[in-house]
């Protein structure tokens, strides 16, 4: 049986064939290649070939490359597949209207041969490392979720305490992007529950101190099924799943950490998580007044919590009510 070519697959598209030629020459070692000599074509060799990347000349008659960027750009099955343009224009207003439409690159004619390897690589492996980011969110949602299954929590406790964990980051201080992050990284924190044995995890009435001593060993188990991993994302799951139980006065655990000792992420979780455990219903326990939890916060400052978030909640409450009412139990 012949082996199936998994090379990125790329368009040219171009109306002139010597200019094709001139492409396939540079291009056929690395990748598998398809041509299209009209803006028509090359739309429906993109719907139903699904390039990882396209090179677009722009002087075509009928339909311009703009054009066809342009069509590209506007339908969910094309817009993500990046544009590279080829032209013999080599004025500024045409690479701006181009970068305005959605390419992300310009290669001017007559190409130059590593101009086109460089580019090309470029891009591909810039759209790699964006599906890789976006697999290992997936897979970090789908073990929180495997917690749950196991926890008498449920999938939207973990929806509301990460999204009042993302506003109360940005209230601190920390950019969109990190505040992103952390909302993605929270419905972690719990992953550690996997490794304890249910009649202590499911017990509906109050653990032994025998039973809490285990319970208490989930954060590290958490750590563990982490483990050691460059990727930002699993890097502050690890950190999340490991401290959300230290307490400002330093007498949580895993580890007894104390103040800013514990990481930002980590005590930005706990506030989160508690303020949610306490306002839901649970098997063992009615849900608490907003006022009731309030005030437990303010007592709890300096103590269980970093004064600093106990602040930043009250001033976002707002926010926090309306993540609450937005992702109320099934």
């Amino acid at each position: 049986m012949a082996m199936q070519d998994t090379r990125p697959l790329i368009l040219v598209v171009d109306d002139e064939p010597a200019n094709l030629r001139v492409l396939k020459q540079i291009l056929q070692d690395n990748y598998r290649l398809a041509f299209a000599k009209s803006g028509e074509e090359a739309l429906k060799l993109t719907a139903s070939k699904q390039p990882n990347l396209v090179l677009l000349d722009i002087m075509m008659p009928d339909m311009t490359g703009l054009e066809v960027c342009k069509t590209l750009k506007a339908s969910a099955l094309t817009s993500a597949i990046p544009v590279i343009f080829v032209t013999a224009l080599n004025h500024e207003t045409d690479e701006t209207q181009g970068f305005e439409l959605g390419a992300v690159d310009y290669i001017t004619k007559p190409v130059s041969s590593a101009v086109v390897k460089a580019r090309v690589a470029t891009h591909l492996s810039l759209v790699r490392a964006e599906e890789l980011k976006a697999t290992r969110l997936q897979i970090i949602q789908r073990l929180g979720r495997a917690a749950e299954y196991k926890d008498n929590e449920t999938g939207m406790h973990v929806m509301r305490m990460s999204h009042y964990a993302k506003v109360i980051a940005l209230a601190y201080g920390f950019d969109e992007a990190r505040a992103d992050l952390l909302l993605h990284t929270a419905p972690m924190h719990d992953i550690g529950k996997i490794g304890i044995p249910d009649h202590i995890l499911l017990k509906p009435g109050r653990l032994t101190p025998e039973e809490y001593e285990v319970m208490k060993g989930h954060p590290q188990i958490g750590a563990d099924i982490l483990g050691e991993d460059e990727s930002e994302l699993i890097s502050l799951a690890k950190i999340v799943a490991l401290t959300h139980h230290e307490k400002w006065d330093g007498s949580g655990y895993p580890n007894g950490l104390k103040g800013d000792d514990i990481p930002i992420e980590g005590r930005i979780v706990a506030i989160s998580d508690v303020f949610d455990a306490l306002t839901s219903k649970r098997p063992y326990k009615e849900a608490w007044s907003i006022e009731k939890t309030l005030a437990f916060l303010d007592e709890q400052s300096g103590l269980h919590f970093d004064p600093k978030l106990v602040q930043i909640f009250r001033q976002q409450l707002d926010k926090i009510l309306e993540i609450k009412e937005k992702y109320q139990e099934e």
